[in-house]
């Protein structure tokens, strides 16, 4: 059940709506005059969605790629390309 909270509850229990977040990893809703204003997060749930949000959006590029195409690699194509880039994102790092 998603907390719902008046904005006026961050100025009179923001410690109590910190351990909330941090303690539940769920936001907490604050209204302003009865209609949504903000939303207060963790930071470790705020770096979760971003990461979750990444992960989505290069699946997703990934699907429109592959439906834009009947090329296929093999496992060991794309293992084999990525060890090339990794290795030469190392090179470039020692540089």
């Amino acid at each position: 059940m998603p907390s719902i909270r008046p904005v006026s509850d961050l100025r009179n229990h923001f410690a109590e709506i910190t351990r909330e977040v941090q303690e539940s990893k769920e936001p907490v809703f604050l209204t302003k005059n009865g209609v949504g204003s903000i939303v207060v997060m963790s930071m470790e749930s705020y770096e979760q969605n971003r990461y979750d949000s990444m992960v989505y959006d290069k699946l997703r590029e990934a699907e429109l790629q592959a439906a834009s195409t009947e090329a296929r690699l093999s496992h060991e194509d794309v293992i084999s390309k990525a060890r090339a880039r990794v290795q030469a994102a190392e090179e470039k790092k020692r540089a």
